[in-house]
This record gives C-alpha cells, sequence and structure tokens, in this order.
C-alpha cells in the first residue's frame, strides 16, 4: 500500500469510527430526540452543526469548482448562499421556533389550517430535498473512487452504510453531535490546503489575502492578472468578468440560490434543537461565523486552482505538455473517468484551448477541483488524505439531515398528524426509522443514476424549494390574513410552474454527459436558466396566493391571534418537543 492511500485509509476510517462512537454515545430514545435533539444543544454547538449541515458536497467539492471554471460567474453561489442564510437567520427562523414545531411541514398545516396545506407542504419538502441528496451522494461516490481506488458504486455503498448508523441510530441527536465533529473535519480539510497553497504561489498564508496580491516569482504581477491573461491566450472568457449569461440571468439565479437557501428544510428544522428563541437567534449568529470561515476561503480556492491546472497543462507558453509525460494525479484522476483525454491531432500532446473542436481535454469534471487540488500543488500526502476526509465529511453532514427532513415529514407529519394520530410514541420512532432506512435506500439509487453533477442538481433543489416552501413560509409568518386555500394554490403552482419549465429544458440537466450551463440559448424565458428559474416560480406562488386569498375568506380570528402570538417579541412559547 502506498503512502497516500495509507494516509487516507487512516484519515477517512478514523473519522468515521468518531462519528459511529457519537451516535452510539447520542442515540435517540424517544421523538423528540430524534427530531430535535431534545431541543438541549447549545447555540455555539448547533452554530457548529448548522455550519456542516450547511456546508455540503456542493459548497465543499462544486463550488470552488464552478468558481474555477466560471470565475467571476460562480460568485451567484457565493452571494445567494451566503445572502440566503442571512434572511433565514433573520426572518423565519426565530418565529418558527418560537411556534415551537418539528418540522416545516408542521408549522405550515398549522399556520395554514388544514391538513391538505400539510400534505403539499411535505410533497415539495420531498421533492427539493430528495433532488438535493443526490448531489450529496455523488460527492461521497467521487471521493471514495478516487481516493480509496474503489469503484463509484462501492464508495456509494459505503456512504449509504455510515449515514444509515448514525442517522437511523441517532436521528436528530446523534446527527447533530456528529455534524459538530464534522464540521471541524471539513473546515480543517479545506483551509489547511489552501494556506499551503497561497503560500506556494503569493507568499502570503491567508488564502483571502493571497487572491489578490502579487505572485511569489518576483513578477510583481498579481495573480488574478496573470489568471486572467492565460485563460484568455487560451480562448477563454476573461475569469474576473466571465458571466454566468446575461445579467438578468445572474440576477435571477442569485436571488433563486437565496430564497431557496431560506426555504431549506433540513437547515430549518437545526433551530428547533436549541431550547429558546434567544438560543435560536444566538446560533444562527455563531452558524454565519462558521460558514464565513470557508465561504470566504473558496475564491481563492477556485482561482488557485483554475491557475495550478493550466500550468500544469501548459507548463510553457505556446509548448502543450506530452501526454506520456503527464504527472501523477493525471493519472490518478483518468481512472475516475472524471478526466478524459483525446489526442484529436495525433501530436501526442496536451492541447487546453477553448474550442471544444480542439480541446483535446474532452472532461474536466469540475467536481474534481477541490479533491485534486492538492495534488495538483504537490502538497504533502497527508493534506491530499485530509481533503479526502473532509469531502466525505460534508457530503455525509448534509445528506443526514436531509434524510431526517424527508424521513419526519413522512413519519410526524403525514403519519402522526394525519393518517394515523392514535400512534404512539413507539411506534413513531419506529416508522421514523424505516422511513429513513428506505429514504437512504432510494437516495443510493438516484446517487448511481445522477442527473449531472453535484452542485448543478442542487442548483436545481434550491430553485424547486424557491418556488414553493420559501414564498408559503414567508406569507404565514407576516401575513395574518393568509387564507389556507391562498397557500395551498400558491406553493402548488409555484413548483409546478419551476418543474415544468425545468422539464422543457430537461436536455440541459437530465441527460447524464450534458453541460450543466447548456446552451445559453434564446429559448429560455429571457434567458433564465433552469437553474436559476425558482425566483420566477416564487413570484407566481405570491401572486396566486393572494389572487385567491382575495376571491376567498382570510385567516379565521384565531390564526391572526397565534400569528401575532409568534411574532410578538414578547414572551416565549413552550416548545412543542414536550408532548
Amino acid at each position: 500500500m502506498d503512502e497516500l492511500k495509507l494516509y487516507t485509509y487512516i484519515a477517512v476510517f478514523s473519522t468515521f469510527a468518531v462519528y459511529f462512537g457519537i451516535a452510539w454515545w447520542a442515540r435517540a430514545s424517544s421523538t423528540s430526540d430524534f427530531y430535535a435533539a431534545g431541543g438541549g444543544v447549545g447555540p455555539i454547538q448547533n452554530g457548529m452543526a448548522i455550519g456542516a449541515d450547511w456546508m455540503s458536497a456542493a459548497s465543499f467539492i462544486s463550488m470552488a469548482g464552478l468558481i474555477a471554471f466560471l470565475g467571476y460567474g460562480g460568485s451567484v453561489f457565493l452571494m445567494g448562499w451566503t445572502g440566503g442564510y442571512v434572511l433565514l437567520a433573520m426572518c423565519l427562523a426565530p418565529y418558527m421556533r418560537k411556534h415551537g414545531k418539528f418540522t416545516v411541514p408542521e408549522f405550515i398545516g398549522d399556520r395554514f389550517y388544514s391538513d391538505g396545506a400539510r400534505i403539499v407542504a411535505i410533497a415539495c419538502l420531498i421533492i427539493a430535498s430528495v433532488t438535493y441528496i443526490i448531489g450529496q451522494m455523488k460527492g461521497v461516490g467521487v471521493a471514495f473512487s478516487r481516493f480509496l481506488d474503489l469503484p463509484y458504486e462501492v464508495g456509494l455503498y459505503v456512504g449509504m452504510g455510515v449515514v444509515f448508523v448514525y442517522a437511523v441510530l441517532g436521528g436528530m441527536k446523534g446527527i447533530t453531535y456528529t455534524q459538530i465533529a464534522q464540521y471541524v473535519v471539513l473546515i480543517s480539510a479545506y483551509t489547511i490546503p489552501a494556506i499551503f497553497i497561497s503560500l506556494q504561489l503569493t507568499g502570503n498564508p491567508i488564502p483571502q489575502i493571497g487572491l489578490g496580491s502579487t505572485l511569489a516569482d518576483g513578477s510583481g504581477v498579481f495573480l488574478l492578472d496573470r489568471l486572467d491573461a492565460v485563460v484568455t491566450d487560451l480562448g477563454f472568457k476573461e475569469y474576473t468578468t466571465a458571466k454566468l449569461g446575461n445579467s438578468l440571468n445572474m440576477f435571477a439565479y442569485t436571488l433563486s440560490l437565496m430564497i431557496g437557501t431560506a426555504g431549506l428544510p433540513h437547515v430549518i428544522m437545526r433551530f428547533f434543537t436549541v431550547p429558546s428563541v434567544q438560543a435560536a437567534r444566538a446560533s444562527a449568529g455563531y452558524a454565519l461565523v462558521f460558514i464565513a470561515l470557508l465561504y470566504t476561503v473558496a475564491p481563492a480556492v477556485g482561482a488557485m486552482a483554475r491557475f495550478n491546472l493550466i500550468n500544469t497543462i501548459e507548463p510553457v507558453a505556446g509548448e502543450q505538455l506530452e501526454y506520456e509525460k503527464r504527472p501523477q494525479w493525471f493519472k490518478d484522476w483518468e481512472k475516475t473517468g472524471l478526466l478524459k483525454f483525446e489526442d484529436k491531432n495525433g501530436d501526442g500532446k496536451i492541447q487546453y484551448v477553448a474550442d471544444a473542436e480542439k480541446n483535446e481535454m474532452v472532461t474536466v469534471d469540475r467536481d474534481i477541483m477541490v479533491l485534486a487540488n492538492p495534488s495538483i500543488a504537490n502538497l504533502p500526502n497527508w493534506v491530499v488524505a485530509l481533503v479526502a476526509a473532509g469531502g466525505l465529511a460534508a457530503a455525509l453532514s448534509t445528506a443526514a439531515g436531509l434524510l431526517l427532513a424527508i424521513s419526519s415529514s413522512i413519519s410526524h407529519d403525514l403519519m402522526k398528524s394525519v393518517l394515523t394520530p392514535n400512534m404512539s410514541e413507539k411506534k413513531e420512532l419506529l416508522v421514523g426509522r424505516i422511513t429513513m432506512t428506505i429514504a437512504i435506500l432510494f437516495a443510493g439509487y438516484l446517487g448511481l443514476h445522477p442527473p449531472g453533477f453535484a452542485a448543478g442538481t442542487v442548483a436545481l433543489a434550491f430553485g424547486l424549494a424557491a418556488s414553493s416552501i420559501f414564498p408559503a413560509l414567508m406569507m404565514g409568518i407576516f401575513s395574518r390574513t393568509m387564507s389556507n386555500k391562498g397557500a395551498i394554490a400558491g406553493m402548488s403552482s409555484g413548483i409546478g410552474v419551476t418543474m415544468l419549465y425545468v422539464f422543457q429544458h430537461k436536455g440541459i440537466m437530465f441527460i447524464p454527459g450534458t453541460s450543466f450551463l447548456g446552451d445559453m440559448s434564446a429559448n429560455w424565458f429571457f434567458g433564465i436558466s433552469p437553474e436559476a428559474f425558482g425566483v420566477v416560480g416564487a413570484l407566481v406562488n405570491f401572486s396566486v396566493a393572494f389572487i385567491v386569498l382575495k376571491m376567498g375568506e382570510p385567516a379565521p380570528k384565531e390564526i391572526e391571534d397565534m400569528v401575532d402570538n409568534f411574532r410578538s417579541p414578547h414572551g416565549e412559547i413552550k416548545a412543542a418537543h414536550d408532548h
């Protein structure tokens, strides 16, 4: 066994052992533990758990890869996801925590005084969460297949097994404390290589500053200026000005990610695990700090990864690298199928240019950039192994949160609240665990047949949440009179029009091997891509809901009083965990 593989096995399986140990220690013994960790998690611990839940495979693996290839256009992910968290923390989470329910569908069912609204919310939650989880399972398979020399499928099965142990056994309690450990692993795995590479390229150990610094070669040229020159010489768009489609698409994409983020049920659920509204607000603040530690480093990681990739393949201006002399990292990633070379002109050299007819790098999967970056930069093997453990921690932590959201929506919101209200707590806990097991198996199946790559699929999930869940929550909190019929019509029309638009352009997202960006064609609605269409779906949701409200009866007086109560800054509503 070579040194890298040994380090990787140690890093990966030692972290798995920690996760298993925590799961056993924090195993759930009640529905309160299973759904909300007993409501006793402290603000700092919850902030770390939110950070891990938040920084999925898309954040850890794909976001910097997107920034590496899209340049400025990739900033929509940074702005959308971070802005959405602030929106969630300020406008939704404290009010929902004060209402004191376990889940998003439960809040919607109560606020809109309707099992119909609850069931529609469950359907929207499952559609968005299942779409989101595909990206996490893809991340697990990619990390395992590269670093442990396991087939993608086997890596996926191992990841499913790990999630099964700590999520099914521990529920929210086990997931919470496991995610605290996962946050420590993933943030270390993300920042340590970035420090090494920033020091290597610019002489500055702080990546955020290194990104705007001059190169360490004594030329006095700024890193971003050199990168702009290199990519334009190869025929690509200038790195620092490239857009994701037109300006309207950039705006819509950012806003769709932002409001989709604020409507993510698995993140909202985290605020039900703290003992009070004040603790919910505090944990939101801590989480923002923990999230910022990674998100402010991501632009540097993306830019430096692209710079190193090009310098490796094109070591001397005008002279391509001979394929037979390609570095070891190139050979390693070729084995995964995520990096492919085709000698189109028969000269035995690698030509990496923007012209698709001439570009012999026929596949450079964006998802490999963060994981390959330490190897491209010739960092020590233990750093490479740490990145593998971090990528798995990011994917597994979010997958667990999503699986719990799906499980609780079925066992608690559908079975317990609608179909079998007399179900005992013991039986509800059993149903929750069975449902989560089924959800894991289904997620694994989707991971084996992913429709695109991780961040692309995730962007679509955010759009679905933006068009359905977010408007319902906003109207539920800030409109005292919004009726059940308005909410149901709004959610149904919002997610319906978004899914219709996506399937209309399914060649962009749902055929394996097609480009994530697809063809920025005139066939799109005002140039808005399917992944950015969630904001249009949200506008449809709001519009339909208020039209239906005007045509019918407003919410009854007791519902208006309930809204006034959980919006009031005075008093505290006892958490529903205690039932």
